[in-house]
């Protein structure tokens, strides 16, 4: 009886050791080439793992590694291949690969800035929205969020809403989120539409961070990512000038997430800023409107008002309106990271 039972129990240790080998089997070998890729948001590499399993193995990737995407994953002579695509963050990205029955696999996937400022007004490639979907996703989500504080009440509204440009950077910034449940929360808008995120990537995961507006001219170099050139903050002036580029001065060229932008002389020059928001994404009546703030006036803060294209060509005080005649209109402007060279091809978008 006892060496019977010392028999199963030595069974049983084989078995359990087994079980614990097979679990510890060596990691599958894996390569990536290249092993260097550019930020840009589509520049990818070739992940080879040899494996024959009959699933494709998890790959999973490092915290700091936002944007980067398994784009597809087959298998390749009897060997899984992935593509790896970049995102628009630099930096050393670790990649780990798990196949049932192998301790799981490591590597790393270096990513390089993106200096890149194809149209030479300042804004760097990895910041331009280059297919159509993002960029009318970026629209249609600009001109929501802006039109939708429009319904909200002063107490709901964010703070920092403020003034003409304050409206217009947050609408910005927002359009570029991930429209998540996380984001849906915070933003507190009347309803949410069934619209796409930009897909290139979300804010604030850019190697700007959050500060996305120029400050000052120039081509776009590598030291602008940390010198001070962007900032979180930006006037309606600094928004004209190295955010924007001009598209006419005749209001029938603008679409949706447009901006019109004024230079009145008073007592010292001042910038103002409105919103094109073509047909009204929230009461749908066939009409178009303009958005804007009105800043603070000494001791009153100011509102958002929304008129129709026609109400603003009527306005009472004809320096406000958007003729090319004005000589206080400074014309109709696109966004930056809009710019695809063919500002037609950019209206039949819409």
């Amino acid at each position: 009886m006892l060496v019977l039972a010392s028999g199963a129990a030595v069974a049983a240790g084989l078995i359990g050791s087994g079980s614990l080998l097979d679990r510890e089997r060596p990691p599958v070998r894996i390569s990536i080439r290249p092993a260097r890729i550019a930020a840009d948001g589509y520049d990818s590499a070739i992940l080879a793992i040899e494996s024959d399993a009959l699933k494709p193995p998890r790959i999973s990737f490092s915290d700091s590694a936002h944007g980067v995407a398994v784009e597809e994953i087959a298998k390749h002579d009897g060997k899984w291949r992935a593509r790896i695509r970049a995102g628009v963050v630099p930096g050393r990205i670790g990649l780990r690969v798990e196949t049932p029955g192998h301790r799981a696999s490591a590597t790393e996937l270096n990513l390089d800035l993106d200096t890149r400022d194809s149209a030479s007004d300042g804004t760097p490639d990895f910041l331009r929205l280059d297919t159509g979907h993002d960029r009318q996703e970026f629209r249609r989500w600009f001109s929501f969020v802006a039109e939708s504080q429009y319904f909200l009440s002063v107490a709901a509204r964010p703070a920092e809403i403020n003034d003409c440009a304050a409206l217009i950077r947050y609408a910005y910034r927002e359009a570029l989120h991930a429209h998540d449940s996380a984001w849906t929360e915070s933003a507190r808008l009347p309803v949410i539409p069934a619209f796409d995120s930009v897909e290139k990537y979300q804010y604030p995961y850019t190697p700007l961070g959050p500060a996305l507006f120029r400050t000052h001219s120039g081509i776009f170099a590598a030291p602008d990512v940390s010198n001070g050139t962007f900032l979180q903050f930006a006037d309606a002036r600094t928004l004209w000038r190295f955010n924007t580029h001009p598209v006419s001065r005749d209001l029938v060229r603008a679409v949706p997430g447009d901006l019109l932008f004024y230079r009145q002389q008073t007592e010292h020059v001042t910038f103002h800023s409105m919103i094109y928001l073509g047909e009204s994404q929230l009461q749908r009546d066939g009409r178009r409107y303009v958005l804007y703030h009105t800043g603070r006036e000494g001791s009153n803060p100011g509102e958002i008002r929304r008129l129709t294209v026609e109400e603003l060509m009527r306005f009472p005080q004809p320096e406000w309106r958007p003729l090319a005649s004005n000589p206080n209109f400074l014309g109709v402007a696109r966004w930056n990271i809009l710019r695809t060279g063919t500002e037609e091809a950019d209206a039949h978008e819409n």
